[in-house]
C-alpha cells in the first residue's frame, strides 16, 4: 500500500509504492520511514458484540488495527475529537461514532486504547483478526509514523490523524457481513455453522484466510457448533439510487409497513412472489409486514405467510411464521430460521410458477428482497 494514501489529504510521504514488503523482507533497510520495522504484517481486528450488543445489527465494528510485532504504544494526541475535525477528518470521525464504539460509550477513550493491542475479557461473539500487508503511516505501527518521517510543516497530530483514516479506510474493504450474508449466513438464536465453511466465504471476499476467535480465549474457535447470535438494536441504513437516477430506496433502519418482494438471482431481478407466496414474473403482490427488522410477520391478501416442513406460502390456512431482515449491500433481504437462501425447481416465466422453498437445496436458488411498496 502507498504510504502517501494514508496520511491526511495535505500531507505527502514521498515513499515510493515498489521496493520489499516489509513482512517478507530479510536484508537491511536504512530509511525506517518507508519501510515498517521490525515487521509489516498488520491486524485489523473485528467484532461481533452481542451482550452488551455494540454497532449496527447489520455490520461487524472495528476492534483496531496494529502490528504483529512489537507492542509498545504511540500516544494519541489529546483531544482527539477535535483534532480530527480540525485535520479534515470529519467523516472518518463520524464513521468512528457508528462503527467503532465502545461497550460503556466512552468511545475516545477507546479509540486512543486500541493503538496498543489489548483484549478485553468480556463476552464477545468472535474477534475477527485480517491479516494484511500494510507498509503505511498508522500510529503504533512502529518506524513508519515517527513524527520525523512526517512532511516538514505537518501539523501537530497528524500522525493520529492518518492512523484513523487508514482503520476506517480498511475495515470499508473489509464488509464481514455482507460477505457472509451474501452466503446464506446470517445471525440467528439458533443455526450453527463449522469454522471452514465460516473461513471459506470470507477468504473468497477478502483474498486471505481470517483468524477467528472467541475472545478473550486466543486459539479457541472450535471446528464446529459456531454461533453467529443475533445482536440487539437497530441495523446501519444505506442508501440505493436506482438506474434511473431520479429516486432513492433506503435499505435499513425501520421496516416497511407494505412491501413487494422480489427475487434476486445471479444479482438479476427475476419476479418475485404472488399472494399464495409462489414465485412468479406476474405483478407481485404487496405484502403487509409487522415488527422489526430483527422480527416480523408478513401477510398478503391472501392470508398469513409461513414456513411449513421447509414450504414458504400464504393463506388463511398457514401459520404465520417469523421473519428477520438481513442487509446485503443495499438490498434489505428477507431471511428464515438465520439464512437468506430460499430455492424452486425451475424459473418462472408468463404464466409458470413455482413454489418458494428455504434454502438452497432446490435447482434455482436465489435471495428474497424487500422493497417498500
Amino acid at each position: 500500500m502507498e504510504t502517501s494514501s494514508l496520511l491526511p489529504r495535505a500531507l505527502s510521504s514521498g515513499c515510493s509504492t515498489t521496493g520489499t514488503v516489509s513482512c517478507h523482507n530479510t536484508s537491511t533497510v536504512s530509511n525506517l520511514c518507508c519501510f515498517e520495522s521490525p515487521g509489516g504484517l498488520m491486524l485489523q481486528t473485528q467484532f461481533w458484540d452481542t451482550n452488551p450488543s455494540t454497532g449496527p445489527t447489520n455490520s461487524w465494528t472495528i476492534h483496531g488495527l496494529w502490528p504483529d510485532q512489537r507492542l509498545t504504544r504511540t500516544v494519541i494526541p489529546p483531544e482527539l475529537i477535535q483534532l480530527l475535525t480540525a485535520q479534515g477528518a470529519s467523516d472518518t470521525l463520524d464513521f468512528m461514532k457508528t462503527y467503532w464504539v465502545d461497550i460503556n460509550g466512552k468511545n475516545e477513550q477507546f479509540w486512543e486504547v486500541k493503538t496498543a493491542r489489548v483484549v478485553h475479557a468480556r463476552h464477545v461473539y468472535e474477534v475477527y483478526r485480517f491479516s494484511r500487508v500494510v507498509d503505511a503511516f498508522t500510529t503504533r505501527l512502529q518506524s513508519t509514523l515517527m513524527t520525523t518521517c512526517l512532511p516538514s510543516g505537518s501539523p501537530k497530530g497528524a500522525e493520529a490523524v492518518a492512523f484513523f483514516n487508514t482503520v476506517v479506510r480498511l475495515f470499508k474493504s473489509l464488509p464481514t457481513y455482507d460477505w457472509l450474508a451474501n452466503a446464506g449466513i446470517t445471525p440467528s438464536s439458533s443455526t450453527t455453522h463449522t469454522l471452514s465453511s465460516l473461513n471459506s466465504v470470507l477468504k473468497a471476499g477478502a483474498g486471505v484466510t481470517p483468524a477467528l476467535e472467541y475472545a478473550p480465549a486466543s486459539g479457541s474457535c472450535p471446528s464446529s457448533g459456531i454461533k453467529y447470535p443475533t445482536k440487539t438494536g437497530t441495523p446501519a441504513t444505506t442508501t440505493k439510487t436506482t438506474t434511473s437516477g431520479t429516486t432513492t430506496q433506503t435499505a435499513g433502519g425501520s421496516l416497511p409497513t407494505r412491501a413487494t418482494i422480489h427475487a434476486i438471482q445471479s444479482r438479476t431481478l427475476v419476479g418475485g412472489l404472488l399472494t399464495l407466496g409462489t414465485w412468479s414474473t406476474q405483478t407481485l403482490a404487496t405484502m403487509t409486514l409487522s415488527g422489526t427488522t430483527s422480527s416480523f410477520t408478513m401477510k398478503s391478501s391472501k392470508g398469513p405467510c409461513g414456513v411449513s416442513g421447509g414450504v414458504f406460502a400464504c393463506g388463511s390456512g398457514v401459520t404465520a411464521s417469523s421473519f428477520s431482515a438481513a442487509i446485503s449491500g443495499s438490498n434489505l433481504l428477507v431471511a428464515y430460521g438465520g439464512s437468506t437462501a430460499f430455492s424452486s425447481t425451475g424459473v418462472p416465466s408468463d404464466t409458470t410458477v413455482y413454489t418458494v422453498y428455504t434454502g438452497s437445496s432446490h435447482a434455482q436458488d436465489y435471495t428474497l428482497s424487500i422493497i417498500s411498496a
